[in-house]
């Protein structure tokens, strides 16, 4: 019976700990390590990196967060080469884009946090029926030529048996964060837009959401972690502590439901109320955006190439063992899998004699 008890009690901590109800005295009783994040903007589609800070997941680490907005994938990667930060979280191009100019040892993948598009088609009409072909002779904000939401969107719309400059126009001269504004002032006849923006747009009367691109372009691994491959070989422990906080957070993502992880990541997005979040969670949680571990797979480089390539942005393919440092995510995995099995199975740890 005494020992019954005793599993009974270490599983129930367990739930605690996993669910990152747990306090953790080890980050508070030692100096944390400072890391410089740019994100390339502040969207609900990074929602387990949200999850993590708001859990305390990397000050369990002993890591202290520094975010910036980059705005952009060309402008965190400037952050990153130019030392304005650490570590970026951006999309797969552009580090492709680094490494096909000859800076090949320059820059590094350590993990991935998305693996679908996390944009939205929205048009100024509701449009209950759509279908792609209703694009035909009409205009689309797609974000910066060679950017992934516009090479997705061609992606998409070559997929769909649309010619883009014949059946359907490309607005790509707009930058990123000036997307919603330009359609709100009447260019195009749809734009393609992150969330919170998509709601934000639906609220205000202004669009409607009538497609995902993500559902539409399959699995890619949309937005990743990368650092230079200096800050990596002269921080491999502090790189290790953050890829295994954003696991954490991956994992309670996968484990909770739409309107806890909105409460949690609320205070991030303090213009929306948690109904609204709610709402936007359970439309990347429907299309399986977030992945469940930070391992980047050879198979979904490949694709992301073919949609660089379908959009004439690939020069050349690159070296997967040269983009792309699995072992910290691999590393993740196993030990906080090890954590759990060593909480959930306290057998290993407690002598019952």
């Amino acid at each position: 019976m005494k020992k019954t008890i005793s599993i009974i009690a270490a599983t129930a901590a367990a739930v605690g700990l996993i669910s990152g109800c747990a306090s953790s005295s080890s980050a508070d009783s030692k100096e944390l390590t400072k890391v410089r994040l740019n994100e390339v903007v502040h969207s609900v589609f990074y929602a387990p990196q949200y999850v993590a800070m708001a859990n305390g997941y990397f000050e369990e680490e002993g890591l202290e967060i520094e975010l910036s907005v980059g705005q952009g994938a060309d402008k965190s990667m400037t952050a990153l080469l130019s030392d304005s930060a650490d570590i970026a979280l951006l999309g797969t191009e552009a580090g492709i884009y680094i490494i096909n100019e000859g800076k090949e040892g320059h820059i590094k993948t350590f993990a991935q946090l998305t693996q679908r598009a996390g944009n939205f088609l929205v048009s100024r009409n509701e449009e209950p029926d759509f279908e792609w072909s209703d694009l035909k002779g009409k205009s689309v904000i797609g974000g910066r030529l060679g950017g992934m939401p516009e090479l997705v969107l061609e992606y998409v719309l070559k997929e769909k048996g649309l010619e883009i400059g014949n059946d359907v126009e490309i607005i790509n001269n707009i930058s990123f964060e000036s997307t919603s504004g330009a359609f709100a002032a009447d260019v195009g006849d749809y734009t393609v837009e992150f969330e919170p923006t998509a709601t934000s747009l639906e609220q205000k009367g202004i669009g409607h959401v009538v497609a995902s691109l993500g559902t539409e372009s399959g699995f890619i691994p949309y937005t990743v972690y990368m650092a230079t491959s200096d800050y990596i070989n002269n921080n491999p422990e502090t790189v290790q502590k953050f890829t295994n906080a954003i696991y954490k957070g991956q994992l309670w993502v996968s484990e909770h439901s739409s309107k806890e992880i909105a409460e949690l990541i609320q205070p991030y997005f303090s213009e929306n109320d948690v109904e609204t979040l709610t709402g936007i969670v359970e439309r990347y949680k429907a299309q399986d955006t977030w992945k469940s571990d930070p391992v980047y797979s050879e198979e979904s480089l490949e694709l992301f190439e073919d949609i660089m390539e379908e959009g004439g942005e690939l020069s050349k393919r690159v070296d997967f063992d040269t983009f792309i440092d699995n072992s910290f995510a691999q590393n993740a995995v196993a030990e906080v899998k090890y954590q759990k099995t060593r909480i959930l199975n306290p057998g290993f740890f407690i002598d019952f004699k």
